[in-house]
């Protein structure tokens, strides 16, 4: 089969597309016949030899401990090297596809949605008519973070660049700031949670804006490992300085949840969240849709379709 494989060089890996041997699943996996991945950071930042962990396709072959699922079931979840023709999975990081998905879209959901859920729910508490801002809107996670936030009747603040304003509105945003004319930190709101999936401002500014008892929660990591344990020094240091403040600050890597994956099946069939795609791109040119997502200009998600 066909499959995308980080390969090592003299100076670096460099993702190429070669044959492998179709992978075998464990007593409790599943082989997955691939119609669509998504990108994630983790897919270039980690490098590991076989990217691709958001999956969606047809189950071709079940593992004998597996009772949920069997072949010819159309499912989506987390997966292991993704961008291949035939991948595996825990059945316990899949469930079904609802009918009215299409494999790409389905695809562009699980580490996204997941990730806006808990950040919104369980690491932000978020709660009916409270102010959320969300710091990178158009993104992957940011899309679904403006859909889900609007379903738990939170009122929305999305940041993004012009070109994105109307996109955010569309997702539901109850108010976009364009942060190429305006400052978020400038104004006079303030805010009881902030989401933030960029990490571009400092926490000086971010405590300017938040409510008395506002929470921020940083989602996922820096571009670079220098800047993790720059971000990490930050939250240690704000504890201290905010020992005597009701102010929370919170990062946080979302977890694969089967619970967590079916309520946000139960947002899409009832069309509280519809998945955001900007592009599509075959197999064969993984490698593109990789630099294209590195360059911070896409909006919510970048798939690889096997068409």
């Amino acid at each position: 089969m066909k499959a995308a494989v980080y390969t090592k060089t003299e100076s670096d890996k460099v993702l190429e597309i070669i044959d492998v041997e179709k992978p075998t699943p464990t007593d409790d996996e599943v082989l997955i016949r691939v119609h669509a991945a998504s990108v994630n950071p983790l897919d270039w930042r980690l490098k590991r030899r076989r990217p691709g962990v958001d999956v969606s396709g047809v189950i071709e072959v079940t593992g004998k401990k597996v009772t949920q699922f069997k072949p010819g079931d159309a499912v989506f979840g987390s997966g292991k090297g993704a961008f291949a023709e035939y991948a595996t999975a825990s059945e316990r990081n899949l469930v079904p596809k609802p009918d009215h998905l299409t494999f790409e879209q389905a695809a562009s959901v699980p580490i996204a949605a997941l990730t806006a859920l808990q950040g919104l729910r369980d690491k932000g508490q978020l709660q009916p008519g409270q102010k959320v801002l969300i710091n990178g809107a158009a993104g992957g996670v940011g899309t679904f973070s403006v859909q889900i936030a609007k379903s738990m009747g939170a009122h929305v603040t999305g940041i993004c660049s012009t070109r994105n304003v109307e996109m955010v509105r569309l997702l539901g945003a109850d108010h976009v700031i364009d942060y190429t004319h305006e400052d978020f930190a400038q104004t006079e709101e303030r805010y009881d949670l902030i989401l933030d999936n960029v990490a571009n401002r400092r926490i000086s500014a971010l405590k300017r804006v938040l409510a008395p008892t506002g929470k921020w929660v940083m989602v996922g990591a820096p571009k670079e490992t220098s800047a993790v344990l720059l971000g990490l020094l930050n939250l240690y240091l704000t504890k201290i300085g905010a020992f005597f403040s009701s102010q929370t600050f919170k990062f946080f890597i979302a977890r694969i949840r089967t619970d967590d994956l079916m309520t946000i099946c139960e947002l899409i069939k009832t069309g509280k969240i519809t998945p955001a795609i900007d592009k599509c791109y075959p197999l064969n040119e993984a490698a593109n849709a990789i630099a294209y997502v590195q360059t911070c200009h896409a909006r919510a998600k970048v798939i690889i379709s096997m068409g």
